[in-house]
């Protein structure tokens, strides 16, 4: 932020530039005017810039991490190759469990796209539990995870002792984590929240390091009851003056958001973000537009990020099959990355990003020249595509016709289609020439 503010195009900003088929000088302008971010810790060495903002593509994080019950460092190696493959532009570790900073150390080595935390969780773990945690803990563990290359990390800055009794009025509370962690922490203590009360002292750390603060939604609601009340609009106005502050220093931002929301409340809630954040990327986990459907939350939560997307949003958090129900293994990584991958292409294409649309086109053309091969290469899943098409019609022939087992090749109106305009055409052709078909 500190170069794209003095008027300098980086390396990093080109890079971005280049990803998004925009100019330097857009990125930089961006950047230096806290719409967007680019999150790129200096020890993070073998990482490619990416942009994060409202007017660039929307992006898809995917949470990834052990927990004190199950998985492993190679189950979770392996839910970093899934997330990459099927196209998460970030990452956050999440772990609460197992040897925390061995397991972020792999992580950060084997990811070429942006890793980000949540320090609190190591925070209390080290510190025998929230109710022995420090402020001096907390700053140590914030600064070892931006050595470690961190590039960006929730904190849940925003949320205050004066919004805790707002909670009260609500069906279930508060679903953060972190921001129940330090709820806790504020009322067994009588005190602020010391990440708002030391924030200054995380912007000099964030800066030397060049991390990137997601300030974390504390409050976010985690039921439709809970959606768009006080405490959730009373921390998104502290968030906000919070941002303002780490500009000052020229540290960058992103304000994260809610959470379970009617999808009627979604465009409001990323106009609210936007105004009162002054267009700071926002990024969304869902948001979940129904309550009902535990299994199936990649859906029901898909459904509210094309919309948030569309509304602004930057970047979805994505919620995979697992969602309210256990642990998400490397297959719940993969349809939660397909459903958001989805959902911000759709956002992407309604928005007129630049060359968003040429993808569908070229798999229009695809299907129009019954090019198979085109279709599954063309695919956002190529393998579940071609197994797809080859379960019924396995046979390598049938990857050259021109028709599928859906209607057959009597029944196919693409086909049909085809037929009829090669007759039209050479009708309007005879007609020109003057000589009508017989």
């Amino acid at each position: 932020m500190s170069y794209a503010r003095q008027g300098i195009i980086t390396e990093q900003m080109r890079a971005v530039a280049a990803s998004e088929s925009l100019e330097g000088e857009f990125i930089r302008a961006e950047v230096a005017a806290g719409r967007a971010v680019i999150p790129a810790n200096t020890r993070h060495r073998n990482l490619t810039p990416l942009g994060i903002g409202t007017n660039l593509r929307c992006k898809v994080n995917a949470n990834i991490g052990k927990s004190e019950l199950t998985s492993d460092l190679d189950e979770e190696l392996r839910k970093l190759t899934t997330a990459v493959k099927y196209g998460a532009d970030t990452v956050m570790d999440l772990s609460t469990g197992g040897d925390l900073d061995s397991i972020r150390e792999a992580i950060i080595a084997a990811s070429k796209v942006p890793v980000g935390t949540v320090p609190i969780y190591q925070a209390a773990k080290a510190g025998g539990g929230i109710a022995n945690l420090t402020i001096e803990l907390l700053l140590e563990i914030i600064e070892k995870q931006a050595q470690q290359g961190v590039d960006y990390m929730t904190l849940h800055c925003g949320l205050l002792r004066e919004h805790l009794p707002l909670v009260d009025r609500r069906l279930v509370g508060i679903v953060s984590r972190g921001g129940s962690l330090l709820a806790h922490w504020m009322l067994d203590r009588g005190a602020e929240n010391p990440l708002y009360t030391h924030f200054d002292d995380i912007l000099r750390i964030c800066r030397r390091y060049d991390v990137t603060i997601s300030l974390g939604d504390g409050l976010r609601p985690g039921c439709l009851a809970d959606a768009s009340d006080a405490a959730q609009f009373g921390e998104l106005e502290a968030l906000g003056q919070l941002a303002r502050r780490a500009w000052a220093q020229d540290v960058q931002v992103m304000i994260e958001g809610p959470g379970h929301i009617p999808f009627n409340e979604i465009e409001m809630n990323v106009r609210k973000e936007r105004e009162i954040c002054q267009d700071a990327p926002f990024y969304v986990l869902g948001p979940v537009v129904t309550d009902v459907a535990p299994g199936y939350d990649h859906i029901t939560s898909a459904i509210g990020a094309t919309m948030a997307a569309f509304a602004g949003a930057a970047m979805l958090c994505y919620v995979t099959p697992k969602e309210h129900l256990g642990l998400p293994n490397a297959d719940d990584v993969k349809a939660g990355l397909v459903a958001y991958r989805i959902a911000a292409h759709a956002a992407d294409v309604a928005r007129g990003r630049p060359g968003a649309r040429d993808w569908d086109d070229a798999m229009s053309r695809a299907r129009v020249d019954f090019d198979w091969e085109k279709q599954f290469e063309l695919a956002m899943d190529p393998e579940t595509a071609r197994a797809m098409h080859d379960e019924s019609m396995p046979q390598e022939n049938y990857r050259r016709s021109d028709f599928c087992s859906m209607c057959g090749p009597e029944f196919c109106s693409m086909r049909l289609s085809r037929g009829a305009r090669g007759k039209l055409k050479e009708e309007a052709d005879a007609d020109r020439l003057g000589c009508p078909l017989p």
